[in-house]
Order: structure tokens, then C-alpha cells, then sequence
């Protein structure tokens, strides 16, 4: 059984843009990436997920139970982080694990400690008293602590420093190692792309691509930097199919550069050029061998400029 199913699902504000057409499938152990701009419909789609909004139209279910009609039984089952946390000024993190337990019926306390511990948490310093992050801590803690069949984020990270954010994605490894599932949306392009197995890219309420990360990397450019020997020109250069020069000697641009991030020392900017490859780097290794450059520098799959693409166009 699927974890998620979503079938054509709309969800309208009045004349408001809300989501639309949307449909999803998460399968049981799987990290699934939920990404796109704020005000895409992330949130309104996790909210129907956990039946704080009633669909327009379309279904939603978890573990193949409606999220509207059934949400007391699936939320017996899933644990949540909402985007804007907010939590009762006298509660504790020790309260709030005794609170939870009751709602579950076994001692999660242990447990939770033990994540508090991960956290860096104080259990029973009040939350008037804590930084927005601990707040956040507090309610991944509150989360995380049953051990739930599906996990649901939204914007988790937000509040987090680094080390925290690192501490969170191990948690949420070791969930999906358990054959648990994960589902957590982000605008951060990072994130998903160093946890998730699959990702959905959300645009103004509807859903523009849902890939495996693999498949979006085939799909990805890599960006090639080449020195070239004194003696070798640019202009000479028979380029190979599937290469799009970005930049010639010079620092002159063929076309502006969609991503770059690269340093390059002023020494050699006079002989280098800067390339996109799409497809395979197998064959283009091959060719600049024989080429006999100075030096050759391929990049990873250039996600960034992937996802850019689907919001300018």
C-alpha cells in the first residue's frame, strides 16, 4: 500500500489561487522532496494531507484512508512538523512528550530524550524562554519521538542552524532505514538534493515535475571549465555535440551564464572557456583527451539551473 496517494486534488481560496490538479504518489520507505517557492501550494497540499483543509475537489489519502473523513485514525500514525510552529508558552519538552504519550499510549519519554539529547535540548526549560530554533527542535522532537510510519515536514529546517539542520537529515535517514516514510517540502534546493529519493517541483499550485533525483541529474547540465594550452586558440576548437559554450577567453560571454560559482585566477582567464555538457560526461572525457588541454574541471549535475528553468519559463 502506497503511503500517499493524491488524486487530482484542488484546493480553492474563494477567487485566491490555491492548488490544483494535483497528484502525487509516496511509496512506504521513501524521503520525498516537496519543493518550490513560497506560495506555491506546498503548505496547502500538506495541510489537506492532514486534514486541517477539506479538498475543493480530488482525493487525498494516507495508508489508503481519506485525510478528511478519516484523519483522527491516519494522525494515529503520522507525525508532523507545521511551517509555523507554534506551541504553548508554559509547555516543556518533557511535558510535551508526557502529553504525547497519552495520545499514544506508550512511554515515549526514554525515546525522546534520547532525540533531545541529538538536538541539543534542555527538557525542561519553557518554551517562553526559547529561541525559534529550539522551538523548532522541540516540535521535530514531539514528531519524531513515536516512531511514526509516515513523517511530514514542512519548511523544517527553517530556524535551524547548520549543524542542527545536519542533525535533522541524519534523524531522517535513519526514519527511511527503519522502512519508515518521509515527506518534507522545502524552497531550499539543497536539501532535497543531498536526502531525497524523489522529488516534486510545485509552480503556482500545480505539480511541474515528479522525478526520481537520478533522473532529474540525467536531465541536468554539467558545467565544464577548460584551460587551454598557450600555444592552443578557442576559435580552432571543433566542439563536440551536446556542448554549449557559456564563456571564450577572456571572460567574454557567448551568452550569459545561467550558474557559475567558479573562481577563476586572473592569470588564466585568458585561456579558458567555460562550457554547459548535457548527457553523458563519458564521451566528452574521451575528446578532450585527445585535445591535450591544460586542464579539464566537469561539475556535478547543475540542479540549480534545472529548477531555475522551470520558473522563468
Amino acid at each position: 500500500m502506497s503511503a500517499v496517494v493524491i488524486q487530482d486534488l484542488c484546493r480553492t481560496y474563494g477567487l485566491r489561487r490555491g492548488i490544483r490538479d494535483i497528484n502525487l504518489t509516496v511509496h512506504p520507505g521513501e524521503i520525498f522532496g516537496f519543493l518550490g517557492p513560497n506560495g506555491a501550494g506546498k503548505s496547502t497540499t500538506i495541510r489537506v494531507l492532514m486534514g486541517l483543509l477539506r479538498p475543493s475537489s480530488g482525493s487525498a489519502t494516507i495508508f489508503g484512508k481519506d485525510c478528511w473523513s478519516d484523519g483522527p485514525a491516519i494522525r494515529q500514525h503520522v507525525g508532523y512538523v507545521a511551517g509555523d510552529v507554534r506551541l504553548y508558552s508554559w509547555l516543556t519538552l518533557r511535558r510535551g512528550l508526557r502529553m504525547v504519550s497519552s495520545i499514544y499510549g506508550r512511554d515515549l519519554v526514554p525515546g525522546g530524550m534520547k532525540l533531545a539529547e541529538q538536538f541539543r535540548l534542555e527538557p525542561d526549560l519553557v518554551v517562553r524562554k526559547m529561541s525559534r530554533g529550539n522551538r523548532q527542535k522541540v516540535a521535530i522532537v514531539l514528531a519524531l519521538a513515536p516512531e511514526p510510519r509516515l513523517v511530514i515536514l514542512d519548511e523544517p529546517t527553517s530556524g535551524l542552524d547548520p549543524l542542527m539542520q545536519d542533525t535533522l537529515m541524519m534523524c531522517l535517514r535513519e526514519q527511511a532505514g527503519a522502512g519508515h516514510t518521509v515527506m518534507f517540502s522545502s524552497h531550499t534546493l539543497s536539501e532535497v538534493e543531498t536526502l531525497c529519493d524523489r522529488i516534486a517541483i510545485v509552480r503556482e499550485g500545480q505539480i511541474v515535475e515528479d522525478s526520481s533525483l537520478k533522473a532529474l541529474k540525467a536531465q541536468a547540465p554539467r558545467q565544464i571549465v577548460i584551460t587551454l594550452q598557450p600555444e592552443q586558440s578557442a576559435a580552432t576548437i571543433p566542439w563536440p555535440a551536446g556542448v554549449v559554450v557559456k564563456m571564450l577567453p577572456g571572460g567574454l560571454p557567448r551568452e550569459p551564464a545561467t550558474s557559475s560559482g567558479l573562481v577563476i585566477p586572473p592569470s588564466l582567464l585568458a585561456r579558458t572557456c567555460i562550457l554547459e555538457l548535457l548527457g553523458s560526461s563519458a564521451p566528452f572525457i574521451q575528446w578532450a583527451a585527445a585535445q591535450k588541454f591544460a586542464d579539464v574541471v566537469i561539475g556535478a549535475p547543475a540542479l540549480d539551473v534545472l529548477f531555475r528553468k522551470y520558473y522563468e519559463s
